[in-house]
């Protein structure tokens, strides 16, 4: 957060950059991680590509890891935890307090 507010006072106009692990991580991945983030098993069924479903999607962070230092720290399991705790703390989700 800081490097970015540093790049905001050394330059103007609008820029754009992507965040993430820089690879991408496969559908069965994401339910390992978050089997062992839960200590549940999850039901899932292996079923064949969906039309227009694209074969890989990964962001390319060596902009923000060029101009602000930025690299992604966690791996797929640590982000799965994160998420599984913040669900846990948060089960009804984002709840408007007005």
């Amino acid at each position: 957060h800081v490097s970015s507010l540093n790049l905001v006072d050394k330059n103007c106009g609008l820029q754009i950059f992507n965040l993430g692990a820089g690879r991408g991580y496969s559908v069965l991945e994401v339910i390992s991680g978050m089997k062992k983030a839960s200590g549940r098993e999850l039901a899932y069924k292996v079923v064949g590509r969906r039309e227009g479903d694209v074969p890989v999607s990964y962001s390319d962070a060596s902009k923000a890891e060029r101009e602000m230092g930025w690299k992604a720290l966690k791996d797929i399991e640590e982000m799965c935890a994160d998420a599984w705790r913040w669900q846990v703390k948060n089960p009804q989700g984002y709840i408007n307090k007005k």
